[in-house]
């Protein structure tokens, strides 16, 4: 079986969502939701290192090829999360999210406790600064094209210091095309605002009883007082001293955290 059974175009399946597959389609299910500005195929680091799990990586709204129609809300995004579980006929999964998508995957527990057997949040963007996603909206107006995928190259391992080339490499050849005259990266910028917005939503954390994993970046234990009274027992904090990227600086050690987490 191939390592990665990347599927585009599922819109003619009627899923909301591309979808990429990895693993094994016998295994416990692992549904992977990736943060803004991102992709599915950025999780085969994780995904490669445990092929014994059946992996379903999205790509969210707006974003590679899935739909780039709103809304962008987090309502919506749910419901894609909720039809991609439906129609991979998977009742409960554990649902791992990186940065916007821990925020999608804490309102998917929320909205649907029932479908999510244990949680994940790899440095999850929830309950953010309205002033600091105002900026950064306001910054992410401005055009970003590059003229050579090179200059595309540069400029993301400038914002990726501590990824190693080889992943910057696998990003640039996932996510870059030439589109306009020029190249960029395969998402939308309307939604990525809207994101933004989103991102400064009050925070709502999993509910009691769901087992769930957070890994802070930064070497920051920012868990909530809020969130550790909902959990207690079942929440499992084990911060790293990385940049936002963590499971992409450090896949081997985000990889023995969710071996431990899962059991």
């Amino acid at each position: 079986m191939p390592p990665d059974r990347d599927r585009p175009g599922c819109q003619d399946r009627g899923m909301p969502l591309n979808v990429h597959h990895s693993g094994d389609p016998d295994g416990p299910p692992v549904l992977a939701i990736h943060g803004v500005t991102g992709h599915g195929l950025r999780f085969r680091p994780l995904s490669g290192a445990m092929p014994d799990l059946r992996w379903t990586a999205v790509d969210v709204r707006g974003h590679g090829r899935s739909p780039w129609t709103p809304p962008w809300n987090l309502e919506r995004h749910v419901a894609d999360a909720l039809q991609v579980l439906d129609d991979e006929r998977t009742g409960r999964a554990v649902v791992v999210g990186h940065s916007f998508g821990g925020a999608i995957a804490t309102h998917l527990a929320r909205t649907a406790p029932e479908r999510v057997s244990r949680l994940v949040l790899l440095d999850p963007a929830i309950g953010l600064d309205p002033e600091l996603m105002l900026a950064n909206a306001e910054e992410f107006r401005a055009d970003a094209s590059w003229a050579t995928p090179d200059e595309a190259r540069a400029a993301r391992t400038e914002t990726w210091p501590g990824v190693p080339a080889e992943r910057v490499d696998a990003e640039i050849e996932a996510h870059l095309e030439q589109r306009d005259g020029a190249w960029r990266w395969r998402y939308s910028r309307a939604s990525v605002i809207a994101a933004w917005a989103e991102m400064a939503r009050p925070a709502v954390v999993p509910p009691a009883g769901l087992p769930t994993l957070v890994v802070p970046a930064t070497g920051a234990d920012f868990v909530s007082d809020a969130c550790r009274a909902e959990l207690g027992d079942d929440l499992t904090v084990a911060p790293m001293d990385t940049g936002h990227m963590v499971y992409l600086e450090r896949p081997a050690e985000v990889v023995e955290l969710l071996r431990g987490f899962l059991g």
